[in-house]
């Protein structure tokens, strides 16, 4: 069977994660700017995928709009990553607490339930797996799947969304910074499979622990890296 082609629709969400995965990765550097006309060039397609795919950065925080250049990779401050830490506290504690509540991530005796905690469950290990060696790289991509896929279980899609969204700011703060710092074992949260199973086990007690040192941790981790010289 042929592949399918690739529509516009298709191409701008590829485009949008290629950029996305560009900035994670440190080679679109925070306050740099480009036109449509060079991200086009540079992957070989029309301006309209790439105008679309550069609007929807912006509107996750990404970008910002340079009258001049077009675009620029958004420079985000100490002040903006506390703020994004604390808000995305505020929600996920509450998301869950309602899932602790309602047993959401024990209910595993339907198939399709089951299949999504095995899910989280095996972006959990990998990511800690990632955390304990200190691979980036290998962290940034099954932590955002981690928590898109356990937000999108415990929760809705919309609060799923906006955690994302604060998830890949946070990440695009702090990847510099860690690039920088060279060595990153032990450095690293690696809690995720600890919060699964406490989730599994309906203990609230020992999941809003993990939940308060996950984020007690970014924000120490953060000011740690931005106060060093």
């Amino acid at each position: 069977m042929p592949p399918a082609p690739i529509t516009r629709s298709t191409l701008r969400e590829q485009l949008a994660e290629a950029l996305r995965d560009e900035v994670l990765a440190g080679r679109l550097p925070a306050g740099r700017s480009f036109t449509v006309k060079e991200i086009a060039e540079q992957y070989g397609v029309s301006a309209t995928p790439v105008r679309e795919a550069l609007v929807d950065l912006s509107a996750q925080g990404l970008l910002d709009t340079d009258h001049h250049r077009g675009f620029r990779v958004r420079e985000i401050t100490l002040a903006d990553f506390t703020a994004m830490v604390e808000a995305r506290t505020l929600v996920i504690e509450g998301v869950f607490r309602a899932a602790v509540a309602d047993g959401s991530l024990t209910r595993t005796e339907a198939g399709a339930e089951a299949g999504a905690v095995a899910s989280v469950r095996r972006r959990a290990e990998a990511a800690r797996r990632a955390a304990l060696a200190g691979d980036l790289d290998i962290l940034i991509g099954y932590d955002l799947r981690f928590w898109r896929e356990l937000g999108e279980f415990v929760g809705n899609r919309y609060v799923a969304d906006f955690l994302d969204r604060l998830r890949i700011q946070t990440w695009v703060f702090t990847v510099p910074l860690l690039r920088a710092r060279g060595e990153l074992r032990g450095l690293l949260w690696a809690g995720h499979l600890d919060l699964v199973a406490a989730l599994e086990a309906g203990d609230a007690t020992t999941a809003r622990r993990i939940l308060a040192e996950y984020n007690t941790h970014a924000l120490e981790l953060g000011r740690s890296l931005a106060t060093t010289p």
